[in-house]
């Protein structure tokens, strides 16, 4: 079900990448009222399309870092080091990244559990406040189960991050496009619902998303 528009706590939200999930989030943020900005490495004409059939604006990687009040990251693991960090500095960053070995190649700090992927874009963007979130929800369920506050079973998502104002900007974020969300504490616990747990693009409620969470064992991939 849509959720109403509203230009309640309207912002500006820029997105680094224009993937599936980039252009699920930029759908209903769109709907929602905010102003969004999709973009890519090959710039914005090659997001002509993309950029009518859902109405936001279209931009360099640059422009999109520059415009946000809050940036969203999609883009591939192994492409984070070519996030600028500069226009980022004090924004709230959003990281719907995941680790695939296949893809991103090896790396031995999150194959020995020593760190997470959203600790590794914290490490390259030190002056911005990341969030992990959208990383556990499948491109076509943000688009489809997103539901009026209040509404019964609504469907939670996970976030971790170190800055609670942040926190407070994204759980207002989510609400505006039909989640519900579950904190799973600070940065370094975004382990709980990484690609391979049990929560990972499961649809739960909150009730049955915050029980998932504190069941996964870490390396386990399944729950206590």
């Amino acid at each position: 079900m849509p959720v109403s528009k509203t230009e309640e706590n309207h912002m500006k939200i820029g997105i680094i990448g224009a993937g599936y999930i980039a252009r699920a989030v930029a759908g209903v943020a769109t709907r929602a009222g905010h102003d969004v900005m999709i973009s890519n490495t090959r710039g914005p004409r090659s997001l002509f399309t993309a950029v009518n059939i859902i109405g936001c604006k279209g931009g360099t990687v640059d422009e999109a870092a520059a415009f946000g009040d809050v940036v969203l990251v999609t883009i591939p693991l192994y492409a984070y080091d070519t996030i600028p960090a500069e226009p980022l500095t004090g924004k709230i960053v959003l990281d719907a990244g995941n680790y695939y070995p296949d893809r991103d190649g090896a790396i031995a700090a999150l194959d020995r559990d020593e760190t997470t992927t959203s600790e590794i874009l914290a490490q390259h963007l030190p002056a911005s406040h990341v969030i992990k979130v959208f990383n556990a929800i499948l491109a076509g369920d943000i688009e489809r189960d997103g539901t009026p506050t209040g509404t019964h079973d609504r469907r939670a998502l996970p976030i971790a991050g170190d800055d609670v104002a942040a926190k407070t900007v994204v759980v207002g974020l989510l609400d505006a496009i039909g989640f519900d969300v579950v904190d799973a504490g600070d940065l370094s616990e975004g382990w709980r619902f990484e690609a391979g747990t049990p929560v990972y693009c499961v649809p739960r409620t909150v009730e049955t998303l915050r029980e998932g969470l504190q069941a996964v064992v870490r390396g386990a991939g399944v729950s206590a």
